[in-house]
């Protein structure tokens, strides 16, 4: 087999391409969703406490269901796992929609939909990172995960920019656009004719559920690759806090919220873009050292500015620092790890990495509720780099790594 395929020789393969399609229309649908959820939940209660309420519900099914969640997609065909949690999300954002229509909607309705869709969130995440691997070639791995990142990088682009637009005609709109992208996004995935599904059947002990966890630590470029984007999304995200930039500091409406939330992805979008093209081949611990340091100083700037174009460049920045991150982690991961453990050890990374956002979130609108908006985001990105410093102590085998290899 050709190791050294383009991307868009890459995107001729069905399977791949079924699974780029799907991953970005569930991706598209989750950006809308966030950016109606985000906008009617401030608008009902006015408290930024509620924003991360809206993280905090998220996490804690996400954080709970994560490691058996691992144990599933080993064991079971991982395709019909992702088709079943994009079919339960669309009936969440159909709720929603029904909730908003008929204008009985509440903050804790609206909460415990979240919640639900968490809990589907945590099923999907880590099935669909393991499946990718078995659709291409080990060595196509790295090149692959940047064309993979691209889907996701546009849906966070298009995904916001058309909630904010769509929201102008009420939040219906946005939650039933939403629920025809997931149903569109399953009917992807379930037409990938995958050759790899999960046969493993060991016994579902305590030993198998935490496998990946064991597995984790006895590699520490792994872990300090996770650890390191845990931290960093921890304490540098602010996306929770965006309607209150939006609206009160930078003084635009539920489409700026939307450009606001599109900027990181658009520089994500970008980087993906030249790294499936120019793939990581040497000094990938101090990229990626680099890169979490620069999505620091990106956070630290957008807390400062008050010009709405500032603003949107600095999230441009920092996105496209964000995806040199977690294109070098998920390869590390996938290649370092055989298939019938993906399934638990992309849950850890999912526990550690993926939940980190919502719980960011919750982070971000507790400190906002103590410090106020700017100095919260401020402190996170400073957090984040005293990270990196610490990091480069505690992990020198990931700050010395060299090559994305076995």
């Amino acid at each position: 087999m050709e190791t050294n395929i383009t991307p868009s020789a890459l995107m001729k393969n069905t399977n791949f391409k079924l699974f780029w399609l799907g991953r970005m229309f569930s991706g598209m649908a989750y950006q809308m969703t966030a950016v109606a959820v985000g906008w009617q939940i401030y608008a009902i209660t006015g408290n930024v406490l509620y924003l991360g309420l809206v993280g905090l519900a998220q996490f804690l099914p996400m954080f709970l269901l994560t490691l058996p969640v691992g144990h599933v997609a080993d064991r079971y065909n991982r395709r019909l796992i992702i088709c079943a949690c994009q079919v339960m999300q669309a009936a969440g954002v159909f709720f929603l929609a029904a909730g908003s229509h008929g204008n009985w909607l509440t903050k804790v309705s609206i909460l415990a939909v979240v919640a639900a869709m968490g809990a589907s969130h945590a099923f999907e995440n880590p099935t669909m990172n393991a499946l990718m691997p078995g659709l291409v070639h080990e060595k196509q791995l790295p090149r692959a995960a940047a064309v993979a990142a691209s889907s996701m990088q546009t849906s966070f682009i298009i995904g916001p920019a058309l909630g904010g637009v769509l929201y102008a005609f009420g939040a219906v709109a946005v939650y039933v656009s939403a629920g025809a992208l997931l149903a569109a996004a399953a009917l992807m995935i379930f037409l990938i004719k995958h050759p790899h599904s999960a046969k493993e059947h060991e016994p579902a002990t305590l030993k198998s559920v935490f496998a990946g966890i064991s597995y984790i630590r006895e590699k520490p470029v792994i872990l300090g690759a996770i650890s390191l984007d845990l931290f960093a999304v921890l304490l540098g995200g602010a996306t929770a806090l965006l309607p209150v930039f939006a609206r009160d500091i930078l003084k635009t409406g539920p489409w700026g919220l939307g450009l606001l939330r599109s900027s990181p992805a658009a520089g994500a979008l970008l980087m993906s873009l030249f790294l499936s093209l120019r793939p990581l081949k040497t000094g990938v611990g101090k990229k990626m050292f680099t890169a979490v340091a620069i999505f620091g100083f990106g956070t630290i700037l957008f807390a400062l500015s008050r010009n709405f174009w500032l603003s949107v460049a600095s999230l441009v920045a920092l996105g496209a620092a964000d995806v040199i991150s977690v294109v070098i982690r998920s390869s590390l991961v996938q290649i370092k790890t055989p298939d019938n453990m993906r399934g638990r050890v992309s849950a850890v990374g999912s526990m550690f990495v993926g939940t980190s956002n919502q719980l960011g979130e919750f982070e971000s609108g507790i400190t906002a509720s103590w410090f106020g908006t700017v100095p919260a985001v401020i402190i996170g990105g400073i957090g984040t780099l005293a990270v990196v410093l610490l990091w480069t102590r505690l992990f020198p085998e990931l700050l010395h790594a060299d090559k994305i290899e076995k």
